[in-house]
């Protein structure tokens, strides 16, 4: 990774309309929305679907092992532009959604180099991947892994860094540089309650970044 790319950077696990359109005058670029029922981040019924298609910014919905057909009902519903599968999803529903126009971005929980080996059968079924923290259930506990496993990935496919991001890690992203990492996805490290996100550390963060990448 070179200094003078733009990195993406990824704000997942919004709800709440108020923090959205704070988080929106950041410069980022993505708001991730979770679709998973169990999650304290869960988006549901009409007022939040108002909520996410008024977001200006991409909106990507995050399911579990959810079934093409419902997740394509909800993508149409939220207005949202691509998908993120958290769960134990096959190359085949990953294909079957960015056939339906929803580029796919596909979860890996990651703890050591090993589990890289999982992206083969994706190289192709994915417009990119998210390396998030191995634990018990789909992501979201807070937990770091050790990052340095990712220069053992070779794959083609782009991926975004997740788990345990937080206020101070901004140099030993820059430390990373590995040349598919294509962006960061940010959540509970920058909440002050589930779904909501601290908008002043999120900006300090965001400018330290972007003086960076």
């Amino acid at each position: 990774m070179t200094c003078n790319l733009r990195l993406t950077i990824k704000i997942c696990g919004m709800r709440e309309a108020e923090n959205i359109r704070a988080v929106e005058q950041l410069d980022i670029d993505w708001i991730g929305f979770i679709f998973y029922p169990p999650s304290p981040r869960y988006v549901s019924g009409d007022a939040d679907a108002e909520t996410v298609r008024r977001c200006t910014r991409k909106k990507v919905g995050v399911f579990v092992d959810a079934g093409v057909g419902a997740m394509t009902a909800t993508a149409e519903r939220y207005g949202l532009d691509c998908v993120q599968l958290h769960g134990n999803e096959s190359p085949e529903t990953c294909l079957a959604m960015q056939a339906r126009g929803y580029p796919v971005i596909k979860a890996f929980s990651i703890a050591t180099a090993e589990d890289l080996k999982q992206t083969k059968a994706y190289e192709t079924a994915a417009a990119y991947f998210l390396f998030d923290t191995k634990c018990e259930g789909f992501g979201g506990s807070g937990r770091r892994f050790d990052w340095s496993v990712i220069h053992d990935y070779d794959g083609r496919t782009p991926f975004l860094l997740s788990g345990g991001i937080a206020p101070g890690c901004e140099d030993e992203l820059l430390h990373l540089r590995h040349p598919a990492m294509t962006g960061v996805d940010l959540n509970s490290g920058f909440e002050t309650a589930p779904a909501v996100k601290d908008t002043v550390a999120l900006a300090a963060f965001v400018k330290k970044i972007r003086m960076i990448f």
